[in-house]
């Protein structure tokens, strides 16, 4: 069995880095970006976008935007998607957000289902896999 553990990378920006999280930003192995979990905060902060369940998915998807751009991916380049949601019935509000962060013809494959509880309190919580 080949040993891939130097071809793993564990990345975390300074802006993660200050929040003192138990996990990384995302995980890089080979030409796939894992991303962590990611919420509706404001960067740097543990404070979520407020306005409720569609602000904090438009600061979800950029947060998630910003993370790909800083490893080197983009929102073109994702592959499948995961949505958590504090509460389904919040799905149409959260979809009407998240199609218009991506092209018709290049959605990704995507899993939703609820929580009974996100961290901070968040609505919503979205993890993704992008090809770099």
């Amino acid at each position: 069995m080949t040993d891939l553990s130097d071809a793993i990378e564990y990345l975390a920006s300074t802006e993660t880095e200050s929040l003192n999280l138990p996990f990384p930003e995302a995980v890089r192995v080979g030409h796939m970006l894992y991303l962590s979990g990611v919420i509706g905060n404001i960067p740097g902060t543990k404070e979520l976008a407020s306005g409720g369940v569609t602000s904090e998915t438009k600061q979800t998807m950029e947060n998630i935007k910003r993370i790909l751009e800083r490893y080197g991916s983009s929102l073109n380049q994702v592959v499948k998607v995961t949505v958590i949601l504090a509460d389904i019935k919040e799905w149409n509000a959260v979809n009407e957000v998240y199609v218009t962060y991506f092209s018709k013809d290049r959605l990704p494959a995507r899993t939703a289902f609820e929580a009974s509880k996100l961290i901070l309190d968040a609505r919503v919580e979205m993890e993704c896999i992008a090809v770099v």
